[in-house]
């Protein structure tokens, strides 16, 4: 039966796959561990009867601060069988956005994984009097129990909740499931309220787009604690009975993949310009005969996709090249992925078309798609019939998408959210009389009904003569560029725009070898004149192409990439412009002067 719930999902998935001796991995003291399906769904019973018997009553709030891991899976489905909203904070956060999250949703509970994160908790707990009760999945403390604590206390009751089959099945599609803060690039974030029947229907839709099946194994490492990862990764992996595997983490991201070796994974493109840019500078720094070998590879590879993506015969030479190229060159890449990955689906911000198609030319194809999480989070999604890098691909079954007169992209249908939760005015002002999601974003429809995305509403920068440009085009341009690894355009109101850049010091390191600087530390280099004007020159061959107004005019080198911790970025690894213009205000004043 087609689900229409999150626990018509889990309770289908643990019916279909008993037996299971893996529903999913993690990592420990260096060993991969296996949690089986049986497992899984008997530590949701036990979680989810300790709850009820705590006094949760359904719609209540429980929050849960930690990392991917089994326990966020197990809390996650233990609170929707008890028709509790679970709220998901991100283990980034600081301690006053945990405690500003926790007061807003009014949370009861709190699940929390680490004793660094429970240290965050315990400083603002006096400013979060709503939380009754806390659980820290790695050990206990004054007031604090264990998982194991709340677990035993779960099967010691477990009868007085043997109805806990039926009591999930009484939510509705249109019960609250859970209350996501989305993490805003300006202001305090909103609750976004997702029902049951929002997430449900996109992973159905989903599901009849993207190929997967109980052969597959994926690695989870974007945060649960998102829409796209918890969708994606989450629920629809469940539901298609794909193995989860946990990652440790983005540095211990290579090795894993080598060691688990997974056939599909999310991720957002900063993973693909990293891998991108490191593959171009390993083909660079060998030289001579390698550097030309990969050069021929990369130019064969585009040739053939032409072909390919537009399903016109490929010349017999060029398969024949093709296939030299891929022994030569991509089966190498393909081997850094653990060889068996059959396809990334990337999400959460633009993806540079150069990028996309190297990793389809290279066997490694990206199915870019496009959504919010106010929309659950799927709108389109490029697929295997229909796959045009640069676009995000048609809308999924059962989304309409359209273009409004200023630009902006609007979502209706089963996918969009109820609103933002104590937020009414907000509410109706994203989501209009006739039911349309106003995304914030800009964009059209190809002649294929495939969507494009020219930017962000909020982040098209309007100069002082009036033009009107998009940053994020132009950011990307040069983040294919191996002397770069981050980039950020301004220039709102202004008379030119001006572009921050943060060098590739990997890279930069052997120009500086080659030009008697070596050993110059990041803060020296990024203010020394050679420096300064080999990456200008970098930036504007990257950017000739550009019509003058769209051209910086001037150009920052930063020593530091942007970060979370420093509050420049989200949680989702978007720019946070403003944020960015306020800590390095002087020096871009002094670009203006």
């Amino acid at each position: 039966m087609t689900p229409a719930t999150l626990n018509d999902i889990f309770f289908g998935a643990t019916a279909r796959f008993p037996d299971r001796a893996a529903a999913m991995r993690f990592k420990h003291d260096g060993t991969w561990h296996d949690v089986s399906m049986a497992t899984f769904r008997r530590r949701v019973e036990q979680v989810h009867a300790a709850l009820r018997d705590a006094g949760l009553n359904a719609g209540d709030r429980v929050a849960i601060l930690s990392e991917n891991r089994p326990e966020w899976a197990i809390v996650d489905f233990a609170c929707l069988t008890a028709r509790l909203v679970d709220v998901p904070v991100y283990p980034t956060l600081s301690a006053p956005q945990i405690a500003y999250i926790l007061r807003d949703a009014g949370a009861r509970a709190l699940f929390v994984s680490s004793q660094a994160l429970l240290d965050r908790v315990l400083e603002v707990r006096g400013d979060v009097p709503d939380i009754e009760l806390v659980v820290a999945f790695d050990g206990s403390s004054d007031g604090i129990i264990s998982m194991a604590q709340l677990e035993a206390r779960g099967a010691a009751t477990g009868e007085r909740y043997a109805d806990w089959e039926a009591v999930a099945h009484t939510a509705e599609p249109d019960d609250v499931a859970t209350l996501i803060y989305t993490s805003g690039t300006t202001g305090d974030p909103k609750g976004v309220m997702l029902t049951h029947g929002n997430i449900t229907s996109n992973v159905v839709a989903s599901l009849q787009v993207l190929d997967l099946n109980e052969t597959d194994e994926c690695l989870s490492f974007l945060p649960l604690s998102h829409i796209f990862e918890r969708m994606v990764g989450h629920y629809t992996m469940l539901q298609a009975g794909v193995v989860i595997s946990y990652s440790s983490g983005m540095e211990a991201l290579g090795t894993e993949m080598l060691e688990r070796r997974p056939t599909m994974m999310a991720a957002v493109p900063r993973l693909y310009e990293k891998i991108y840019a490191r593959v171009v500078e390993q083909s660079l720094r060998h030289g001579g005969a390698k550097r030309a070998v990969f050069e021929w590879a990369r130019a064969t590879g585009e040739k053939y996709l032409d072909y390919r993506l537009n399903r016109r015969t490929v010349p017999t030479g060029l398969g024949i090249a093709m296939k030299v190229a891929d022994f030569l060159v991509f089966r190498k890449i393909r081997a850094v992925t653990g060889g068996r990955l059959r396809y990334f689906v990337s999400g959460g911000a633009p993806l540079n078309p150069e990028i996309c198609r190297f990793f389809i030319a290279a066997g490694l194809p990206i199915l870019e798609g496009y959504g919010l999480t106010e929309t659950s989070p799927v709108i389109t999604v490029n697929t295997f019939e229909l796959l045009k890098p640069g676009t995000v691909g048609p809308p999924i079954p059962g989304v309409e998408v359209a273009i409004a007169p200023d630009g902006e992209i609007l979502t209706r249908g089963p996918h969009v959210m109820k609103g933002y939760y104590n937020r009414p005015d907000a509410t109706a002002e994203a989501i209009d009389a006739d039911g349309w999601f106003h995304t914030g974003d800009i964009g059209l429809i190809d002649g294929d009904g495939c969507l494009r995305i020219t930017d962000r509403k909020k982040d098209i920068i309007v100069t002082a003569g009036g033009k009107n440009i998009a940053p994020q085009p132009i950011e990307a341009m040069l983040k294919t560029n191996r002397y770069f690894v981050n980039a950020v355009m301004l220039g709102d109101r202004k008379a030119f725009p001006v572009m921050l850049l943060v060098p590739n010091f990997g890279t930069l390191a052997s120009w500086l070898d080659q030009h008697g600087l070596s050993g110059l530390a990041p803060a020296d280099a990024v203010v020394h004149p050679q420096v300064i004007d080999k990456l200008e020159r970098e930036a504007r061959s990257s950017l000739r192409d550009l019509a003058q107004f769209e051209t910086p005019k001037k150009f920052l080198i930063l020593a530091n990439d942007f970060s979370i911790d420093s509050g420049e970025l989200t949680p989702k690894m978007s720019i946070r412009r403003k944020v960015v213009q306020e800590r390095h205000a002087d020096a871009i004043a002094g670009l203006y002067a």
